[in-house]
Order: structure tokens, then C-alpha cells, then sequence
């Protein structure tokens, strides 16, 4: 068993051969048929407001909403096939979405716990799913011990959002698709930039990208610089979080799997204020014609970062999801009219 944030939770056999370039591109042959691929989207208006090219790898047209479906798909597809009674996942919501309609697929039971200020559009999904749903406190270790006590009372496997290798896998698949998909294009990527929650995208990400020669750079909320702080540290440490409006990635603390993954390999993190949030919301809804939620408007943020230095011509961007709360979608349109 692999340790992770929390106890006991699901491994796999040969792990060590799945968390690989090869186990990535393997995973995304695997659950193809099951996912939309998604597509990705170009912007003339886009790319000549910030003097690069975008590659907006549109996972808010996923199913579920997010990229989040690619590992629940995997990680319960394994669960499954060992005879698992019922799954039960942490969230801060579309992780627990995918894993709810992962579960409903194989016909297991799940419990899904969130935050108790979790998203309504989130809670009403996973519950659409025929899951179940359990809101604890508001910072990551007070979800984790609400699981811990479930697998115990109700004999339940634990997905972990970031400590699965599954899961880990499978998000890098979102990464390794859009690769294929630049290069079918006729282009070649500079950098990728992905948002950074708990991890597990920006650790699938570079395991998609080795040997490419690719930046792989993560973008975070300068309110929960969880990686930044990781990365400074030399391990994982939990932060003390402020408030964002990009709920996806309010968890305090990086997964040590993705950590382990990662810290060698990426390039950089790019911390973004939640004024920079908002304005990249704005512009990808306006200019590209995309609705997406905050956590995917920040790595579009840290992409227009990254391209006003001058360090990258082509950039893919991770447009992790697209659950997102009309009413916000209005306040921030409202706040720039």
C-alpha cells in the first residue's frame, strides 16, 4: 500500500510501471471510448492579446465537467474488478462528481465528503449521480478524517483525489491527449500550464510530457499557495488558506505522490491573485467563447503570464473544468461592465 495524506489508501500492483510516460499514454488508449475527446480550441483574438499561441484543451466539455472523469474511470474500473463493496473520495467537488458517476457505471455504492461550503452546482451533480453526499468543515484534514472513519464503519475503498496512482495516471492523460492532438495539428508546444490543487494534474502532466522537451508549469491562487510553498520547503506542508473563488483548488496541502512525481520535473509555478481569476474567466468566456470555472481560468491566468515574458510561442492550457455557479459567472460579468 502506498501512504498518502490519508490512511489505507488503494494502491496498485507494479505502481512503478503504471506512473510512467508509458503508463500514461497506455491509460489514455484504455479509457478512450469511454470519455469525449475533448477538443482544443484556438483563438486569433486570444493569441493577439497576449503575443503567443494558445492550445486551450477544453476539459470543461468532459464528461462529469472536468478532466476529473479521465482517473475516477480508471481508479474504479480497478476497484471493481477486486470485488470492491462501495468507494468513498474527498472533494472539494469535481473529483467527486467523476468519482459518483465512475461508481454509478460499475454499480457501486459511493460517499462522497465535501466541504461543508462546497459549491451548490457540485453537490447537486454528485447527487444526480445516485451518490451519496457528506459536507466536513472547510480545510482538507477535516475531510480526511471523515473518510478515514467511513472505510472503517462501512468497509469502503478509498479513492484519493491526489495519493492514487490510478487517478494520478489518468489525469495525465488529459496532457498526453493534448499533445497528440497539437502535434496532428501541425504544431509543437513550448510549455503546458496546468492548475495546481492537491496535484495529481500537474504530476500527470509530467509524466505526459517526458522526453519532450516541454515547460511543465503549474498555476495556483496566491490565496492557497500550496505548491509554492511545497517547492520552497522541499516537501509537502499545508498552508493556511484565504478565501478563492476558485474552489477546485482550496486544498492546503499537496498530495506527496504528486510532490514525489513532480518536484524535479516541473518547471515553475506561477501564484495568481483572484482579480487575475476573474479578468481570465472574462477573457476566455469572451474571447473564446468557453465557460469555465475558476481552478481553469487560473491556468489560463498563469498561461498569460507566462507568455507576456517572452519564454514561450506555444502554450497548451489545461481547461480543467466547467462546473461553475451562474450567479458568479454573472457577478464577475457585472463586475466588468
Amino acid at each position: 500500500m502506498m501512504s498518502g495524506t490519508g490512511t489505507n489508501t488503494v494502491s496498485v500492483v507494479d505502481g512503478s510501471s503504471l506512473l510512467s510516460y508509458e503508463g500514461v499514454h497506455d491509460a489514455r488508449l484504455r479509457v478512450a471510448e469511454r470519455l469525449v475527446q475533448t477538443p482544443v480550441v484556438r483563438s486569433e483574438e486570444l493569441d493577439r492579446l497576449v503575443g503567443a499561441r494558445l492550445w486551450l484543451k477544453a476539459e470543461n466539455l468532459q464528461r462529469g465537467g472536468s478532466f476529473k472523469m479521465r482517473g475516477a474511470l480508471l481508479a474504479v474500473e480497478r476497484l471493481a474488478g477486486s470485488g470492491s463493496r462501495g468507494v468513498v473520495a474527498q472533494s472539494t467537488g469535481n473529483h467527486a462528481i467523476a468519482v459518483a458517476m465512475a461508481a454509478a457505471e460499475y454499480g457501486l455504492p459511493a460517499v462522497l465528503v465535501l466541504p461543508t461550503d462546497a459549491a451548490p452546482t457540485k453537490v447537486r451533480r454528485i447527487r444526480d449521480a445516485g451518490a451519496e453526499v457528506l459536507q466536513a468543515g472547510t480545510v482538507l484534514a477535516e475531510r480526511i478524517a471523515v473518510v478515514d472513519e467511513l472505510k472503517a464503519a462501512r468497509g469502503l475503498d478509498e479513492i484519493d483525489p491526489y495519493q492514487n496512482p490510478d487517478v494520478v495516471v489518468g489525469q495525465g492523460t488529459a496532457t498526453a491527449e493534448l499533445l497528440h492532438q497539437v502535434h496532428a495539428a501541425g504544431g509543437a508546444l513550448d510549455a503546458v500550464v496546468v492548475p495546481v490543487g492537491g496535484g495529481s494534474a500537474l504530476a500527470g502532466a509530467c509524466l505526459a510530457t517526458r522526453g519532450h522537451g516541454i515547460d511543465v508549469i503549474g498555476a495556483e491562487p496566491a490565496a492557497v499557495p500550496a505548491l509554492t510553498a511545497a517547492l520552497r520547503a522541499g516537501e509537502p506542508v499545508t498552508v493556511d488558506p484565504r478565501p478563492t473563488i476558485a474552489d477546485g483548488l482550496r486544498p492546503d496541502r499537496i498530495g506527496r505522490l504528486p510532490y514525489d512525481l513532480a518536484h524535479q520535473t516541473v518547471t515553475g509555478v506561477v501564484t495568481v491573485d483572484e482579480d487575475a481569476i476573474a479578468e481570465a474567466l472574462r477573457l476566455i468566456l469572451i474571447r473564446a467563447r468557453l465557460l469555465v470555472e475558476p481552478a481553469a481560468a487560473t491556468a489560463l491566468a498563469g498561461a498569460l503570464r507566462i507568455a507576456a515574458t517572452g519564454r514561450a510561442r506555444d502554450i497548451g492550457v489545461l481547461i480543467s473544468g466547467g462546473n461553475v455557479e451562474p450567479s458568479l459567472v454573472a457577478a464577475l460579468l457585472d463586475q466588468r461592465s
